[in-house]
């Protein structure tokens, strides 16, 4: 097992090192001109600034539970909660840090054609990509090797690694709730006076909230997103580990067997960035789609010979169906994918109904949007159902874990075409407040409207693998639950006959509808501080429209700054405290509801959410192209209506319901052994 544990740590490092070398590598192309570089050098300021106070925030609240937790749990678990801490926030901070250098030279790359700018931006979001895939299995290594040597022989505790993963979720959490409220805060408020009533483009330089806007894709976008796969990553593998020792007690290679999957995709991942280029036709998204293809079918190959030789005597199930488990994984990554954009591309028939419905008003607008976020939930949802019920009989509960597992794999190549979204986005707002050629805005617009499909691919992909994490989370609570109740002669059940599961069941689902409200909240109260804000700036200084004065930049980025912190706290804390009070006060039947009452609404509304938004924001997209009558027609103005009521649902409280589901089912993990 010591041989395998030193493969998966190999793996991750090369992983990190992947990124140290694409980081360099972007960091010696071209910045563009001295106007160019002080707006990016304002917007890394801003995500710099922002990302310091959030975690000097999130620090404080982190050190106390890592203070409970050596009281309650030991030492080991509290260093397993400050290490999932500690490296999902570098996680994020890395890939800020990276997108807010990549921007300016996308920006540069633009002036020279598609396929240099595409390069550029890929580039970036690979360095995001690949150091959350080796730094999530890195954490895990770490800490599972530290446990190894605590045991001395005897059977392994594994709740040093749940803590880890409780660790990467609570950094997740706010990460996603404060990036989140700060991206659209910022967003909305600045869209609202600028847009709608002033009249001037998207990231017209004249509009005070620009800069803040820009700094919201990166903190959010980029920065929540990676500590939000970065602990997606973290839980599947403690999961199926865990589960892997509660089915597979006597078989030490189930505990490692998730591990070697992470290490071996990551490789195949490295590999697919190299496939992602324009072809003829000049089309964006194949260009990207080849990376996740190749990466997919390369992981396909190893997985066939590395269930075969790891699993080989585990004397339960089959390797051939272990391997078919995996491979399901793989399926379901590459069906969401293309679900989550036909219900998001411009080129398809869900945006484009939006946009026909922006034609008779601002109120046909939000119903179209508001009835295709609901529609896409249903495909999503089969395809989970189906993969589940496939695994379960291929190899029962492990098999649904390894097939979590090999969909997780895959992060490094999804969060890389990912990440590239916000790069292009900042490289637009770069090149148009730099007055650069229009030949170069449509470069970046292009690349833009791609990354807003990507970047909500991605979201279902993490609500996808979250509800699939949680449910095998589930199956570990129940399993635990057992061996602490002494329960083993008859299996637990969660009925609802029984009144305690089912209270347990209406809270959990009322839930996450509970937290989307905060975090909604949450960016109205942001925008509207930056509404006011960006009004008095327009009516005090009086050469801002007229080009003779520059706005004040860093006002609107304190304000919003100072509203997402603020209003982050109240909601990141719900998922933790819900699920102590449901299991203290109603007992672990009740907690056994709750936590499948908040994994199915928590799917249904994390789905709705981020592709109904990101339908609303192409919708927009689609005409401003040229459609309905093109910028500045009445059919454009309803669809900016559409898209500020959708930059919440996709970029705050939609993705912010990923990590709350695992937050809530690790917490319940941890208190199953103390309760009665």
């Amino acid at each position: 097992m010591t041989n395998f544990i030193f493969i998966s740590a190999i793996a991750a490092l090369l992983g990190v090192a992947y990124g140290i070398l694409q980081s360099a590598k972007i960091l010696k192309l071209p910045k563009g001109n001295e106007t160019m570089n002080q707006i990016s050098d304002a917007i890394k300021e801003g995500a710099e600034a922002f990302m310091t106070r959030q975690y000097k925030t999130v620090a404080a609240i982190a050190i106390a539970i890592a203070v409970i937790l050596a009281f309650a749990m030991g030492i080991p678990s509290a260093i397993g909660f400050v290490v999932g801490a500690f490296f999902s926030a570098v996680a994020g901070f890395v890939g800020m840090n990276i997108s807010v250098r990549a921007n300016v030279r996308t920006a540069q790359a633009a002036t020279k054609g598609l396929a240099p700018a595409l390069s550029v931006a890929f580039s970036g979001g690979s360095v995001t990509g690949m150091m959350v895939a080796g730094l999530a299995l890195l954490s895990v290594v770490g800490v599972f090797w530290y446990v190894e040597s605590l045991s001395g022989g005897t059977p392994l505790d594994l709740k040093p690694l749940i803590a880890l993963g409780f660790g990467g979720s609570l950094i997740s959490v706010f990460a996603r709730l404060g990036g989140g409220i700060y991206t659209k805060g910022a967003d909305v408020g600045t869209d609202m006076v600028g847009k709608i009533e002033k009249g001037i483009p998207e990231d017209d330089p004249r509009n005070p909230g620009v800069i803040a806007d820009l700094v919201g894709d990166n903190v959010g976008d980029d920065a929540g997103m990676a500590a939000d796969l970065f602990e997606t990553y973290v839980v599947t593998a403690v999961a199926v580990m865990l589960l892997g020792q509660l089915t597979l007690p006597n078989f030490s290679n189930a505990l490692v067997f998730p591990l070697l999957v992470g290490a071996s995709a990551i490789v195949t991942s490295i590999a697919g960035t190299f496939f992602v280029r324009l072809g003829k036709d000049k089309k964006i998204m194949p260009a990207l789609y080849r990376g996740l293809i190749a990466s997919a079918l390369l992981s396909c190959i190893v997985f066939y010979f590395l269930t075969s030789s790891v699993m080989e005597q585990n004397g339960l199930y089959s390797t051939f169906n272990l391997y078919l488990a995996s491979l399901i994984g793989i399926a379901v990554t590459i069906i969401m994918v293309v679900i989550t954009e036909y219900y998001t591309s411009k080129n398809y028939s869900s945006v484009q109904h939006i946009a026909n419905a922006s034609n008779t008003g601002h109120g046909t607008n939000v119903i179209a949007g508001l009835a295709v976020s609901m529609k896409s939930t249903l495909a999503p949802i089969l395809v989970i159902s189906a993969a589940t019920l496939l695994s379960f009989q291929l190899a029962g509960l492990y098999g649904v874990a390894i097939a979590v597992m090999a969909m997780l794999s895959l992060c490094g190549i999804v969060v890389a075409i990912d990440a590239f979204g916000p790069i292009t986005d900042n490289a637009g707002g770069i090149a148009e407040m730099s007055n650069l050629p229009e030949s170069v805005r449509n470069v970046t617009d292009a690349l833009d409207a791609v990354g807003n499909t990507t970047k909500a691919v991605t979201k279902a992909y993490a609500i996808a693998s979250a509800g699939l994490a949680a449910l095998v989370l589930f199956a570990s609570y129940t399993k635990e639950l057992e061996n602490s109740l002494s329960l083993q002669a008859q299996k637990l059940t969660f009925s609802l006959s029984d009144p305690y599961t089912l209270v347990g069941l209406l809270i959990g689902a009322a839930l996450p509808y509970l937290f989307a409200s905060f975090a909604m909240e949450a960016v109205g109260k942001a925008a509207n501080a930056v509404v006011v804000e960006v009004r008095r700036q327009f009516k005090e200084i009086k050469g801002i429209m007229s080009g003779k004065e520059k706005p004040d930049y860093r006002r609107c980025v304190d304000i919003v700054t100072k509203a997402a912190l603020h209003e982050m706290i109240v909601p990141a804390i719900l998922p933790i405290a819900t699920p102590i009070l449901v299991g203290f006060l109603l007992g672990p039947s009740a907690l056994g509801g709750f936590l499948v009452g908040i994994i199915v609404t928590g799917l249904f509304v994390g789905i709705s959410m981020t592709t109904g938004g990101a339908a609303w924001d192409n919708a927009k997209k689609y005409i401003e192209g040229g459609h309905f009558g093109g910028k500045g027609s009445f059919a454009h103005q309803a669809a900016v209506t559409g898209d500020t009521v959708g930059d919440p649902y996709k970029d705050t409280a939609g993705p912010a319901i990923n990590p709350m589901i695992k937050v809530a089912n690790i917490v319940a993990l941890l208190l199953a052994g103390f309760l009665r």
